[in-house]
């Protein structure tokens, strides 16, 4: 479940849940129902993770075990083409 792959980013870089609360700006009883999938996460927080770790969503969401950075941003605000 995508849970899982939340609490091993974290745990990747290094952050405890305390730091990525303060980080997010978010209760730690609220995101630890994230990890834990007490609680559906909202797909705004998702993006801001994405962000932060520099993942795809799809490696969040566990469609793929590629990492993949998220593209660069292209004035517009959406993804350079290839």
């Amino acid at each position: 479940m995508y849970y899982r792959r939340l609490r091993d980013l974290r745990e990747d870089h290094d952050l405890t849940q305390t730091q990525l609360v303060e980080i997010l700006g978010m209760h730690k009883t609220t995101y630890t129902n994230y990890e834990q999938g007490k609680r559906e996460i909202p797909f705004s927080l998702v993006i801001q993770l994405a962000q932060l770790y520099n993942v795809s969503l799809d490696f969040i969401a566990e469609f793929t075990d590629d990492p993949q950075p998220l593209p660069p941003k292209r004035k517009g605000g959406c993804p350079e083409k290839k």
